[in-house]
Parts: structure tokens; C-alpha cells; sequence
């Protein structure tokens, strides 16, 4: 495979550092942090250029914290001088791996997301079960801790074969090695924009072994939740038995011990919503999720900013869902809330 050796001038450009700047300020501009960066914007940027090239850059402290939507997660999120710097990079780096992944993989990727994702099952779903009248199951799987046990020598191996560029190859190794943390030779951030690259990267692994070793036509994957369908669920036993194999194996990971294989007829989990073949509903935990958002607005818990934002994310959510009838019911909620503490919500909601 020809790896790519001359990428560090690309990396260096003040068009690529501009360019990295209006990314890594996108809807943070007014943030104390951007703000002090902007006023000295140049020297940053010029600094930022010199640290890459000349390999002295060292990457700031984690701030790590929790989330609890839609699930517990740790994040840890670097200073703003070092998310410049990681868009500068991926600005370059991306486009070398995006070549190689296959076509369905969805997660963090141009023209890819949720909502292709959930189209592209839907539509293998309609098209096997309705059309063709197959009985169809499928295999519902994901990693277990998946970003917290990425093997760091396996992931370098891994970009290796793609980047050959020794100057770029020492600050994707700082940048691997600074796990923030996690123990030593494991893990990566989840709040680094590199580590979803890097996680995509790593699990692209999979990806082939399952389309070209196993010959598996319909698999999709959101990051490190998968979804096979098929048939006979002997065979899906046989080919699950040869992934859990390989992931422990090749990769150094775990199967989560809730995956399994199920009858398709009954819905499939996967990406937010529950697919079955003639339509899509939202997950029952999404929808207790608004409702409780609602209940923490009716109560004062949440203010009606932040409630604003938030429920405007959530049915936007719901809508790519055949949910015309919940949307009608939540806007009726929400109009009623809002007469209840005297607020005001102008609802474009299913309309």
C-alpha cells in the first residue's frame, strides 16, 4: 500500500491554520479562551505553525468532566490552542484515511451521520423483508468501552500504513501517547477531534476483515456500534463467533456481552431510533428523555433558554423518526408548559 511521506508542508500553511481557526471556533467564538486567542490571532497562528514544524509542540492539559446525555460518558477536552492545532492536522490527514474506509461506515464523516445511517438500514430492511419477503435477523453488536481500550501500539501500526511522514508521525504519537487519564499504552480521549479520526481508524480493521474475509454484504457500522443482517441465524452465529475472535485477537477489544442476534420483525436498535421493515419509531429512552426535559422546565430546574435549545434538538431528532403523531403530542405539551410558566414558544415543530 503507498503510505504518504511529504505532508508536513501541507500541515503548515497559514491558510491551513486559518482554516483549522474558523473550525475550532465554530459556535464558541464568544468563549473567554477564543476570545484571548483572537486578539493576538497571528502570533497564535504563526505559533501554532512553528510548534508543528518544528516538532516542539506539546499538548495542554485535559479538562475532563462528565455528560450524562443520551449516557454517561468522561470527556476530556484540551485548551483551545490545542484543538487549532488537531484541525490543522486532520485539515491534511483525514482525507488519507477517508480513501480507505469503507462506504458504509457512517460515523464522523462528510455526507455520512445518523441519518444516512438509519436510511441505508431502513431501506435494506424494506427491501429484504417487504420486497423480497425474507425472513430476515440481524446482529446487534458494539465494543464494550470501546475509545478507553483502543490498543496504542496497534493504532500506530495501523496509521503507519497509511502516513509515512516521520516529522508527522512523532506529533500523531504525542498526540496518541497524551491519553490524558487513561493508563499508559491504552485509550484515547473521547472530546479530541483526533480521536474520532483515530476511532475510525482503528476499527476500519474490522471493517475489512468483516467485508472482504467474512464477505459480508449488509453491514454498517455508527463508530463502535455495528449492525449485520442475514438470513440464516446459524450463519450469523458463526460469523459473530469469528468477529468476537478477531476483536479480542486482532484488535485487543471486547464484544459488549449485550450483543446478540435478533428477528428484524421485532425492531433493530441502532443509531437513536428502533428500525423495523416498513417504518421507524424514536427509542423509547429518547422519548422519556423529552418528557423529562419537560417536566424539569415545567418544575424551574431548567431555564427556558437552555430548554429552547435543547428541545429543538431532540424533536428535530424525533422527526426523522415516522413520529408525526408524538410531534403533535409534544408540541401540545410544550404549548401547554409554556402558557403554564408564562413563557413563550414560537413551535415549528412537524410542521
Amino acid at each position: 500500500m503507498k503510505t504518504e511521506k511529504h505532508i508536513l508542508d501541507a500541515i503548515c500553511t497559514i491558510d491551513n491554520a486559518i482554516k483549522a481557526y474558523k473550525k475550532a471556533r465554530k459556535c464558541k467564538r464568544y468563549r473567554p479562551e477564543v476570545l484571548r486567542f483572537e486578539a493576538d490571532r497571528e502570533i497564535n497562528l504563526l505559533r501554532a505553525i512553528a510548534d508543528i514544524r518544528n516538532g516542539t509542540y506539546h499538548a495542554g492539559r485535559y479538562y475532563v468532566f462528565k455528560v450524562f446525555e443520551p449516557k454517561e460518558r468522561l470527556i476530556m477536552a484540551l485548551p483551545f490552542y490545542d484543538r487549532v492545532i488537531q484541525h490543522m492536522i486532520v485539515n491534511i490527514i483525514e482525507p488519507i484515511f477517508e480513501k480507505r474506509f469503507i462506504f458504509h461506515s457512517y460515523a464522523c464523516r462528510k455526507e455520512k451521520g445518523v441519518h444516512e445511517a438509519s436510511k441505508i438500514l431502513s431501506r435494506w430492511l424494506y427491501n429484504m423483508q417487504v420486497k423480497q419477503g425474507k425472513k430476515i435477523y440481524a446482529i446487534k453488536a458494539d465494543i464494550h468501552h470501546y475509545f478507553q481500550s483502543i490498543d496504542h501500539e496497534i493504532l500506530k501500526a495501523e496509521i503507519r500504513r497509511y502516513i509515512s511522514d516521520k516529522d508527522v508521525l512523532k506529533i500523531l504519537d504525542h498526540i496518541i501517547d497524551h491519553n490524558g487519564i487513561y493508563p499508559d499504552g491504552v485509550g484515547i480521549p473521547v472530546g479530541n477531534l483526533t480521536s474520532q479520526l483515530f476511532a475510525n481508524v482503528y476499527l476500519n480493521i474490522l471493517d475489512h476483515y468483516i467485508k472482504h474475509d467474512l464477505g459480508v454484504r449488509y453491514y454498517i457500522r455508527y463508530m463502535d456500534d455495528f449492525i449485520i443482517l442475514g438470513e440464516d441465524p446459524a450463519e450469523l452465529r458463526e460469523i459473530l463467533e469469528k468477529i468476537e475472535k478477531f476483536v479480542n485477537e486482532r484488535l485487543h477489544l471486547a464484544l459488549n456481552p449485550k450483543t446478540t442476534i435478533l428477528a428484524a420483525k421485532n425492531g433493530v436498535d441502532f443509531v437513536g431510533y428502533r428500525h423495523f421493515p416498513a417504518f421507524i419509531t424514536l427509542r423509547k429512552q429518547a422519548t422519556r428523555r423529552i418528557k423529562k426535559l419537560l417536566r424539569a422546565f415545567e418544575t424551574g430546574e431548567v431555564d427556558e433558554e437552555l430548554f429552547d435549545r435543547s428541545i429543538e434538538s431532540r424533536i428535530g431528532h424525533a422527526r426523522h423518526a415516522d413520529t408525526f403523531k408524538l410531534c403533535e403530542e409534544l408540541r401540545a405539551e410544550i404549548d401547554r408548559v409554556k402558557l403554564i410558566t408564562n413563557g413563550r414558544f414560537d413551535c415549528v415543530i412537524c410542521e
